[in-house]
Parts: C-alpha cells; sequence; structure tokens
C-alpha cells in the first residue's frame, strides 16, 4: 500500500504541476522574443553539458493546447508555470511586446477552460540580456524593471489571475549564476553577488506591491530549502554548517519572513531606506522548493562538488556525500524526512510570520524509457513521489498549515546546465519529435489526486 495515505486533505488543498518557460516553451525568436540570459549562456561552448538549449525544447508555445489536455486528464487544480519576461519586454524595460502577452492571454483561457487554476511565477531565472548588460541583477534599478514588468502583466491577465509568485528561487540565481558562473548570466563574483540577492528580493518586494495595486488577490514567492546537515560532531564541522545554513536558506527567508537578514549578512547587502519594508510585506503564501538535505563540513581548501555543481577551491565548506540513502537520476540524496524536517523547521523559526506554505516544487530526474509495449514504467519516481507526500502529510499533521503541493515537473525538459540529459516529468517527451507519453507515475498521481478528494 502506498504511504501516502489520500485522506484528511484540507477542502480546498490545491494539487498541481510546476515547468518554467525557458524549459519547455522553445520559439525563443518568435512574436518579437527578445534573448535572455539563457540564450547567450547556452550559446557558450561547454556551457551546457550536452549543447542543448532552450532553443526549441518541448515547443510547448506551439504545443500548450497538447499540454493543457494532459493536465486536464491528470485531473490537477492548479498549473505552475513561468512568464517570460523577454517575451513581454523584449528590452527589459520600455515597450512591452504585445504578442508575447498574446501568448500568455492564450494559454490562461484555455486553463480555465479545463477548469484549471493558472499560478504563474513572474521570474524563473530568464533575465532579458539587454538587463545583463547594463549590470543584471547585480545593480539596483532591474527591481524596479521588474516591478513594470510585473504590473504590465497583471495589468492584461489579472481579470483571470487570483494567485501569483514573483520570483523562483533568488538562492540559486545568486549562488550559481553570480557567485558560481555554473548557471546563466554564468559570473564568477563569489561574495560580490550578495547585491543579487538583495535586489532580487527587492524586485519581489516592488512586484508585490505592483500586483495588489493592479487587485491581485493572493501573491506568494518560491524559495529552495534544504536542511543543513553537519559532517561531523566537530565543532568544526558544525560551525560550517551553521554558517552554511544561514547562506543557504536564512539570507533569503529571513528579509521575507522578519524584515530584517542574517546578523551575518546584513552589513554586506546594499539596503536602502524602505528596501526591508517593501521585502517584508505580507505574503499570502511562502512557496517551499525541496529536494533533499545538504550534508556540511569545514572547508579542506581542495575542490569538491554539491548536488552536481562543482565547488571552487579555498570555501570554508566541504560537501561530503550523503551516505546510505538512494540517489536520484542527478545523483541527489533521496530523504523524504527532510521535507518534514525542513517544514518543521521553518515552522518553529518563523512561528506566527510563517504564511500558509505551499509546496512550489518536488521531483525527480529519473531516465526511464519506453519499453516494448511503449509503456513508461518508472517506479522509483512513483516511490519518491509516495514518500515525499506522506512526508509532506506527516508536516502537516504536526501542525504546518501546508495548502497545496505542485509536483515538478509536467513534462520532461531543458534542465539548465544539464542540458537534455536529466528527465523529471510525469510526462516523457520524445524531442526529435515532440511526441508526449504519461509515465507510469501520471497515472500514479492521478489516482492519487483523485483519491484525496473522495
Amino acid at each position: 500500500m502506498d504511504k501516502a495515505s489520500t485522506d484528511s486533505y484540507p477542502d480546498r488543498f490545491m494539487w498541481g504541476v510546476s515547468t518554467a518557460a525557458y524549459q519547455i516553451e522553445g520559439a525563443v525568436t518568435e512574436d518579437g522574443r527578445g534573448p535572455s540570459v539563457w540564450d547567450t549562456f547556452c550559446a557558450e561552448p561547454g556551457k551546457v553539458a550536452d549543447g542543448g538549449s532552450g532553443a526549441v525544447a518541448c515547443d510547448h508555445y506551439h504545443r500548450y493546447r497538447e499540454d493543457v489536455a494532459l493536465m486536464r486528464e491528470l485531473g490537477v487544480d492548479a498549473y505552475r508555470f513561468s512568464i517570460a519576461w523577454p517575451r513581454v519586454v523584449p528590452g527589459g524595460t520600455g515597450e512591452v511586446n504585445a504578442a508575447g502577452l498574446d501568448f500568455y492571454d492564450r494559454l490562461v483561457d484555455e486553463l480555465c477552460e479545463a477548469g484549471i487554476t493558472p499560478v504563474p511565477t513572474l521570474f524563473h531565472w530568464d533575465t532579458p540580456q539587454a538587463l545583463e548588460d547594463r549590470g543584471g541583477w547585480l545593480v539596483r534599478d532591474t527591481a524596479y524593471h521588474f516591478a513594470d514588468y510585473a504590473a504590465s502583466v497583471a495589468g492584461r491577465l489579472g481579470d483571470r489571475i487570483d494567485q501569483w509568485i514573483t520570483i523562483n528561487e533568488p538562492r540559486e540565481v545568486t549562488l550559481l549564476g553570480y557567485a558560481l558562473g555554473v548557471h546563466a548570466p554564468g559570473r564568477t563574483g563569489m561574495f560580490e553577488a550578495l547585491p543579487a540577492a538583495h535586489h532580487q528580493l527587492l524586485g519581489h518586494g516592488l512586484a508585490v506591491q505592483a500586483l495588489r495595486s493592479a487587485g491581485a488577490g493572493q501573491v506568494g514567492i518560491a524559495v529552495s530549502h534544504s536542511p543543513t546537515w553537519s559532517a561531523g560532531p566537530g565543532a568544526e564541522d558544525t560551525e560550517a554548517a551553521a554558517a552554511f545554513d544561514t547562506l543557504n536558506n536564512w539570507l533569503f527567508a529571513d528579509p521575507l519572513l522578519t524584515g530584517a537578514y542574517p546578523a551575518d549578512f546584513a552589513e554586506l547587502m546594499p539596503v536602502q531606506d524602505g528596501d526591508l519594508a517593501a521585502i517584508g510585506a505580507r505574503l499570502d503564501w511562502y512557496g517551499v522548493n525541496y529536494y533533499g538535505p545538504t550534508r556540511v563540513g569545514a572547508g579542506s581548501g581542495e575542490s569538491d562538488e554539491v548536488d552536481g555543481v562543482p565547488v571552487p577551491e579555498g570555501l570554508p565548506f566541504s560537501f561530503p556525500p550523503i551516505e546510505d540513502v538512494p540517489q536520484t537520476g542527478f545523483g541527489w540524496p533521496v530523504v523524504p524526512g527532510g521535507l518534514t524536517e525542513m517544514l518543521l523547521t521553518l515552522r518553529e523559526r518563523y512561528g506566527d510570520r510563517l504564511p500558509p506554505v505551499m509546496i512550489t516544487e518536488n521531483g525527480c530526474s529519473y531516465a526511464d524509457a519506453p519499453d516494448a509495449a511503449g509503456r513508461i514504467l518508472d517506479r522509483r519516481r512513483i516511490d519518491y513521489l509516495d514518500a515525499h507526500l506522506a512526508a509532506m502529510r506527516d508536516a502537516m499533521d504536526k501542525g504546518v498549515d501546508v495548502h497545496g503541493y505542485f509536483l515538478w515537473s509536467l513534462l520532461d525538459n531543458f534542465e539548465w546546465a544539464a542540458g537534455f540529459e536529466q528527465r523529471f516529468g510525469l510526462v516523457h517527451v520524445d524531442y526529435e519529435s515532440q511526441a508526449r507519453t504519461p509515465k507510469e507515475s501520471f497515472h500514479w498521481y492521478a489516482r492519487h489526486i483523485a483519491g484525496s478528494r473522495g
């Protein structure tokens, strides 16, 4: 019997799936879309594992009706997708591209007709290249341009959209994109990347104001969280783990939920009057993206890697592997209990300041292929989802107010610097023919959703 019992969910618990524009849309030069930092990054040899890009990806731009039909078959309540800033405002600021908004207008209408709630994310890593050329998230102006873009989107789509996500995973953009250079825009500024964290959070706060001014009903943000486990009991390891925990989790959550940065970073952030009030504005819900814990020890001075990402020499951290647990195809540890731990830690740290939680991403990569009969029997994904939903339920039973779960991802897609090698989807995509084939996990999730509704 599955671990994730389907009883005792709140009446309006929201079941959904997630995607991101650059990972599925394709059509990067159609209908006036401008280039993004990921278009530029993918064009540089050696930046993406298989030399791939999101130029075509899943061709969702042309096949969105087929994908919405799959979601209707799946039975989800909601679809979390992202809107491509360079498709709507090709230069990042200035003139709005009506043809770009037309696509999202059609998509939202299709979702509404299917009875699926649209939950758009306004920024999922695809900064317009024109803004990056002027400093990107390292400069303060980008936050204000983002708020203008948010207002433009809400002005066009807000009559049919009640729930909004401002920014997805500001941690990854800061650390992977601006500090380590393994994601777009490929900068290697190390601790000089910290302004990118502040300006994304400021952009979030300003976008919250813009969305509410446009009549938005509910606004949240999606932040990645992972429990930090010390590599050992010694003082050096525990101190390193605590420092990394602050950088990895609380640098972003604290200003959002308390209106202040952690003390170790407060003097390093380019805060101006009024910034923290904007960043800490009331959220209707807080999005948690969870994939697994991180084991951290004192730095050895040697190169290391975490979750497949190379870590440069000289950092005060090491990342020993978490042993004796299964791994996904990405090499990430499968630790469902880490989700329970993270949710309980958030509640303990923030108390009444923590709004209702949405699990905005959770999923796994396994390269399961069709068998001779055309079936994709991805039992490892089913086991992963079953165990993580049970872990979420455990946190709910212990008092964490979780309002919804968005599985990553609906479709196999372009997985950033890993290219097309990793497959996270409930639906297998043949990238040559663009044929969609629901995996066994698709049917499992559909049954789970139906069962949760009695």
